[in-house]
């Protein structure tokens, strides 16, 4: 069978590698110039490390993760105010989680593929011309070409579901804040290898160390602090992030200081894509173009890598019958993600109180952690995963 992916991120790279391994054509198309590096880390747990043990890359990847022995809340003037040992995480996973950077995950899978597949950067996907038997499908540069299937596997703005399901206005559903990262080197203070973050109202600021003495920041802002929507250029969203964090305490001078050195920073608005199918005809889609449970559950990547063996899965099962292998790779998995979906909504306003009194509330919550019991109760939840992968003998 003939596939063209588009979207070379985790879920893109996931699906060709199992497409691939299975004797499908496959080709896998992304936008940028080459693999996209530096972003999130990730806690990786349940069907997601499950996906990855599944294809073999769990050894090399656990080489790489990064370690961090606490989540330490601060005040404005860097007291410690809340907080609880990272073990606590781990012993919610049962032993099994990785904290990850997602362009590691995306870079050992793209190293897996050995060939298999063809892969083209610097394009993207411009028309979808569906039949109902062959699909023509249409790029930025390349000429036209035909593909038994198409996968949108893009992102949260995704051009395949545009073009196929409808604007994003239809499917997006903002949250009321937005997210930036960015990475500096020799930042100073380092704490060892905790992650410590600061909330004032409405902003919340934290610093992760990193390899090769970098540190990685990660920023949640309301939309109220942030004017004029989201910035789409470096020095915009450079701007952006200045107005928002400056003289807000902690570090928040060293950090703008930071932000003026960087030369790498995304940011975006936090959304969910809410859909009532993933499949239309020969088209389907996978990861956050199909669902994006928020980057506030830190689940995107685990559901990716499961969607991608699922869909895989379900393609093998059914042989030639492509029409039941998308419906049954939706039915297993778009009522369990939309569960996920729910709970992420709750997640904001924990993440980014409004006011001081909830700021506070917060950070004495975490300390509740450290106590027998309250772990399970307070984030149980987010590490029960309600399905099994299936074994599909691939």
């Amino acid at each position: 069978m003939k596939v063209v992916i588009n979207g070379a991120g985790i879920a893109g790279t996931a699906l060709a590698y199992w497409l691939g391994r299975l004797g499908h054509d496959v080709t896998l198309v992304e936008r940028a110039p080459d693999l996209r590096t530096g972003g999130f880390v990730v806690n990786l747990w349940g069907i997601g490390y499950d996906a990855l043990e599944k294809m073999g890359l769990l050894p090399r990847l656990l080489e790489l993760q990064h370690h961090s022995d606490e989540l330490r809340m601060v005040d404005r003037a860097g007291r410690t105010r809340g907080g609880y040992p990272s073990s606590v995480l781990l012993k919610l996973a049962k032993g099994r989680m990785a904290t990850l950077a997602r362009s590691d995950i995306a870079a050992a899978i793209y190293g897996a593929l050995d060939g298999q597949v063809d892969t083209r950067f610097g394009d993207s996907v411009t028309t979808i011309d569906d039949d109902g038997t062959r699909v023509r499908v249409g790029f930025d540069h390349a000429p036209p070409q035909e593909a038994d299937l198409v996968i949108g596997a893009d992102g949260l703005h995704s051009r395949v579901r545009h073009h196929v399901f409808g604007p994003d206005t239809r499917f997006e559903y903002p949250m009321g804040c937005h997210v930036a990262s960015f990475e500096a080197a020799g930042y100073r203070p380092r704490n060892g290898n905790a992650y410590v973050a600061y909330t004032a109202p409405g902003r919340y600021v934290a610093r992760f160390p990193m390899r090769d003495d970098r540190m990685l920041f990660f920023v949640l802002l309301r939309d109220e602090h942030l004017a004029g929507g989201t910035p789409r250029d470096h020095a915009g969203r450079k701007a952006a992030l200045t107005r928002a964090l400056d003289g807000i305490g902690w570090e928040s001078d060293a950090i703008v200081s930071a932000i003026a050195r960087t030369d790498d920073i995304y940011f975006d608005s936090i959304s969910q894509i809410r859909m009532d199918r993933w499949v239309q005809g020969n088209v389907a889609l996978i990861g956050d173009a199909a669902a994006c449970p928020s980057l506030i559950a830190g689940e995107g990547a685990g559901f990716a890598l499961a969607e991608a063996y699922v869909l895989a899965g379900e393609l093998h099962r059914h042989g030639d019958d492509t029409a039941a292998a998308l419906a049954r790779y939706q039915a297993r998995l778009h009522a369990v993600v939309a569960r996920k979906q729910k709970h992420a909504e709750s997640l904001a306003a924990s993440f980014v109180p409004r006011t001081a009194l909830g700021v506070r509330l917060r950070d004495y919550t975490t300390l509740l952690m450290r106590l027998p019991v309250f772990p399970r109760l307070l984030m149980g939840r987010y590490f029960h995963d309600e399905l099994a992968l299936p074994d599909y003998g691939i």
